[in-house]
Order: structure tokens, then sequence, then C-alpha cells
């Protein structure tokens, strides 16, 4: 990404993924990746990648309402991704998709997601946690975070804007405790494409859940030979949501043990409905003083 790149054209680009044309026992398709700091592939860019190549076999009245994967190998960001999709099952309401990602003929990534025409049933949901409102936490792409050479480019190229309650933990923990809440939205207005709006929230999904871990213990993502690293996510669609306006993804961790550490969250809308769940486990190596 060049420094006059606009991220969210660059997150579109990302998303646009190519068919390849060929046909063998799976639909297969191509995409570019975000270049990242580390060189290696964020994780929430393959699980919406993952999703949209499973959707392009889907018919329009389809779409997706789980997906669970598993990041199997680090992605080098310089490379691009191949898909190929398995068209598993349709029956009369679902379909089932196996989506693996490719790099260099090994696959990085492997998730099954399934898919249901709309019906009726039965409604309910968790009610929103009353939650400051975006407009009264601090934007730190403007506060010292940004003159930091550890998020200076993170808050630059970032195509969302993150609000946390209580507060970051890019240098400190404020109050250590399992759970915090995130405010997050597209920097700008997004095509009017369900689709499209369902990929980006599982790009979001990924983003600050694994955080709910470290808060509890009070460890920054500054603390030096801190190692983490997702090992797998599922997420629930459970209502439409628009990833231009705000959400807010209420997380928490219940537990952490054996170098392993399992977040669950919650995103809602502005105006509190429960637009999807989601569940992740991750290692994380924190060495010891």
């Amino acid at each position: 990404m060049t420094d006059n790149a606009d991220p969210v054209d660059a997150l579109l680009n990302v998303l646009d993924l190519r068919d390849a044309g060929a046909r063998t026992s799976e639909d297969i398709f191509t995409a570019v990746s975000q270049p990242m700091p580390t060189g290696r592939i964020y994780g929430g860019q393959v699980l919406a990648q993952a999703l949209i190549a499973a959707s392009r076999t889907m018919p329009d009245d389809r779409r997706a309402h789980s997906m669970h994967g598993y990041f199997l190998r680090p992605g080098d960001a310089s490379q691009p991704v191949t898909f190929g999709v398995d068209r598993i099952h349709d029956g009369r309401s679902f379909s089932t998709r196996r989506t693996q990602g490719y790099q260099s003929g090994v696959p990085i990534f492997s998730a099954i997601a399934s898919f249901q025409t709309s019906d009726p049933g039965l409604d309910h949901q968790e009610p929103m946690p009353d939650v400051a409102p975006p407009g009264d936490l601090p934007d730190p792409a403007a506060g010292p975070a940004a003159q930091h050479p550890m998020t200076r480019r993170l808050l630059a190229e970032r195509p969302v804007d993150i609000r946390w309650d209580p507060s970051p933990i890019y240098f400190d923990v404020e109050r250590p405790a399992p759970r915090q809440a995130v405010w997050m939205r597209a920097r700008r207005r997004l095509p009017d494409d369900p689709l499209l709006h369902r990929a980006v929230l599982a790009y979001l999904s990924d983003l600050t859940i694994q955080e709910s871990i470290l808060r509890a213990h009070g460890v920054a993502w500054s603390r030096p030979g801190l190692k983490v690293a997702s090992l797998d996510h599922a997420m629930w669609w459970h209502r439409d949501a628009r990833v231009d306006d705000w959400l807010l993804y209420v997380q928490e961790s219940p537990s952490a043990r054996g170098g392993r550490g399992l977040a669950t969250g919650r995103i809602y809308t502005r105006e509190g409905v429960l637009a999807a769940s989601v569940a992740q486990e991750i290692t994380v190596r924190v060495p010891q003083d």
C-alpha cells in the first residue's frame, strides 16, 4: 500500500476475488493480500476472503449463517492466495461449503460455512449492554499512539475506525479484566451489497477479540517477547448489519490455560440489534519477568 492509497479502497480490492476459470472438483478463486508490517497475512482477511469464495457458489437467496475455520500455517502477505471451494451439500433450505486457502501449494486456512434461505421462526436476542457511545471515547488515531513507531502505520492504514472502552492496550492496561467493548465501523460508506457487509464483518471480527485474554492478565501488546497466534475462529451471522455504521463488539474471555486462551464476542448495531456472535481460540506466550 502506498502512502496515498485509501485504506478502504485497498480492503475492497483484497475482497474482490478473481474467478480463476479452472474447474476440477472445486471452484477456484484467487486473491491478493494486504501488506502487513510483520509480513504475515492478517487472519481476518482470509476469513472474509473464504466467505466470499464460498458465497460465489451460492444463489442470491442463500446467505451465510455460520463459518468455522482453522488457521493452519502463517500466510505470506507478499503473495496471492488461491481458494478452492468444495460444494459439499445443497439441500432445500441449507447449503454447505468447504473452503481452503493455499499458498505455495499447501493450505494455510481451512473453513466450513453453512448457508440458509430466509425462513420464519423463533426470534430473540441477548440485549446490548450499556456502554459509552463512540463519540464519548477517544480516537486513538488522534492520540499519542498515532505517533509511536509501533502503532503509527497500523492506525494510518487500518480501513476501520475503532474506539475502545475502557482504552486500547497497545502500551499498558488501564483496568485488567477478562472483558472489553469496542466500537468499530468502516471509515467511509461501502456499496449496498449484503455479502460484502457480512465479509467485512468477518474481517472486523478478528481485529481485537484476542485482547480480552491479554487484558485479563494486564498484558499489553508492547510486552517484549509476547507471541499471539490465532488457532481457530467461529462466527455466526444472526441478522443483517451495515459495517459502515457504528457496531459494538462486546468481548469476554472465559478461560486461558496451557498456552491457549478462549475469547467470545457479540456484535450489535448502534440500535441494539444483535448481528453476529464470535468465538476464537489463540496460542499466547507471555515471557516471565
